[in-house]
């Protein structure tokens, strides 16, 4: 487990044992959702607003209901500055991943996106499951090989292109419809799990904790909501690009804040023995 060969928060690299468990073959999908939603009446986090107490002194905006959502930009930005191509849109949430006038119509299969740890975590509740841990999702991504990728050496090798983000971020964008955005077609395991690099990052049960920067959060940024636990995320995601951020890989590794959501974050579940 973990990397001596690229990110700091990766190392050291590790042996560790983990039980049986089966592993949800995709992300769970709008549809999936939508019926958890249908049946419990629950309200994600986006759709909440904060409570005013929670920050007094801050302007009215602050508190009202919403999510970050990605957008590109016209040209060459400082990739310092997650600004540049992140916005909170009020109104943005699950149902209307991108904000107001987007919608899930046509796709009921995609990953559901805009969910924050809670989300998950009642989710899976709800379905008899659990999140995954950190070792579970990273033992299931390799895939039972030991190469950097779990078809290869070099992530263009894979038989369908791998939904990543092909050109120059955050402003061109070269990968191949539909991977611009979630989707629900992609690379299989030979453990019969899809899409388990890039697509989407994955909520995973376990706390954050590392001594490199535990405040930065690379392509997964802080909704500006009230400051909770770091959880890991895993898996990269359709935003992840050589020129900027490369954790499309089994080992990589992300800190998020328990109450974010984005449309570029989505969750598979696991059950154990």
């Amino acid at each position: 487990m973990g990397s001596e060969q690229h990110y700091p928060e990766e190392r050291p690299a590790h042996e560790r044992s983990v039980s049986a468990f089966e592993m949800d073959s995709t992300t769970v999908t709008n549809a999936d959702f939508e019926k958890f939603v249908t049946e419990t009446g629950y309200l994600t986090t986006a759709e909440i607003p904060l409570d005013p107490a929670s920050a007094p002194g801050m302007p009215p905006d602050y508190f009202t209901a919403g999510s970050l959502v990605f957008h590109m930009t016209d040209g060459p930005v400082n990739l310092k500055d997650v600004r540049n191509w992140w916005s909170f849109i009020q109104g943005a949430n699950w149902k209307q991943p991108e904000g107001p006038g987007s919608s899930i119509a046509g796709r009921e299969n995609h990953p559901v996106v805009q969910v924050s740890f809670y989300d998950a975590q009642a989710y899976a509740y709800w379905a008899g499951k659990a999140l995954p841990t950190e070792v579970e999702w990273e033992f299931a991504a390799k895939d039972g090989v030991k190469t950097l990728y779990p078809w290869g050496e070099e992530l263009d090798d894979a038989e369908f292109q791998v939904n990543t983000w092909h050109g120059e971020f955050p402003w061109k964008n070269e990968a191949i419809a539909p991977f611009s955005w979630p989707a629900n077609a992609g690379i299989k395991s030979r453990y019969g799990l899809y899409n388990m690099i890039g697509n989407v990052w994955e909520w995973t049960a376990d706390a954050f904790y590392s001594q490199h920067e535990p405040n930065k959060r690379c392509c997964t940024p802080s909704s500006g909501a009230v400051e909770g636990q770091l959880f890991v995320v895993k898996g990269g995601s359709f935003l992840c690009a050589p020129s900027y951020c490369r954790r499309y890989r089994a080992s990589a590794r992300s800190p998020q804040e328990s109450r974010s959501s984005t449309n570029h974050l989505g969750f598979r579940c696991v059950r154990r023995s």
